[in-house]
């Protein structure tokens, strides 16, 4: 059983997809007219490049077309596939939900609106279940910290404000059983209540869209289980 997993914000690098856009031109073609600028002049801008707006686009067609380039020279098609954040787009792209310029639709909206929430942060806290991180948020009275995401039974990402993260931060980094605490390169305080908007916004935008029957298992970063076919856009937004 082979299974695809794609990378999500955090992931990028100056001259990702280097060797893909010459071989794909095509649909690096639609990708600079979809969203109205060079992807392959933004992928060595390193500036832009860690701005969610543009990170989110990026890393989705990087993804696309690496996952292009893997199945034409392996032959391999997989039986599920997954993604983190950014990288369930990619998922249900390999699983035909959407077509390569729907998808990069999608993602420059939801890249645009996550973008709007500045100053916030994200952190992986290593060594502690979900209990436990609970527990320290709680006496530690850190109430604007949200836990945002459950990586492992003991790699727990937390969200929230950028200050409020760093003071959180250096509560858990001597907290007994904690092995790292490691801040993410993201610019929002993402999978937290903080994105309340952004998720009433996109909820609009998706509408619009219509999916198309899945012919690959997603596993879903919300349930941990395969999307169902009837709650792709609940699901996603």
């Amino acid at each position: 059983m082979i299974s695809f997993v794609f990378p999500g914000q955090g992931s990028q690098k100056i001259g990702m997809g280097e060797d893909l856009f010459g071989r794909y031109p095509e649909l690096t073609a639609k990708a600079d007219h979809i969203l109205g600028y060079s992807i392959q002049e933004l992928c060595r801008d390193g500036e832009r490049l860690n701005q969610t707006q543009f990170t989110q686009p990026a890393l989705y067609v990087v993804n696309a077309l690496s996952y292009l380039k893997k199945t034409e020279e392996t032959g391999l098609k997989p039986d599920f596939t997954a993604g983190h954040s950014l990288g369930e787009y990619n998922a249900l792209y390999a699983s035909g939900a959407f077509d390569f310029e729907e998808g990069l639709q999608l993602v420059k909206k939801r890249g645009d609106l996550m973008s709007r929430a500045k100053g916030g942060g994200m952190a992986a806290v290593i060594g502690l279940t979900h209990e436990q991180v609970t527990d320290v948020l709680r006496e530690y009275h850190l109430h604007t910290i949200d836990i945002a995401n459950m990586n492992t039974p003991q790699q727990i990402v937390i969200s929230g404000y950028k200050e409020d993260i760093e003071k959180a931060a250096s509560v858990f980094e001597a907290v007994n059983g904690v092995k790292m605490v490691h801040r993410l390169n993201v610019s929002g305080a993402f999978h937290s209540r903080y994105m309340l908007e952004a998720k009433e916004e996109f909820s609009r935008f998706i509408e619009t869209f219509h999916f198309k029957p899945l012919s690959i298992p997603v596993i879903s970063n919300v349930t941990a289980r395969p999307y169902e076919q009837t709650e792709l856009k609940k699901t996603l937004t």
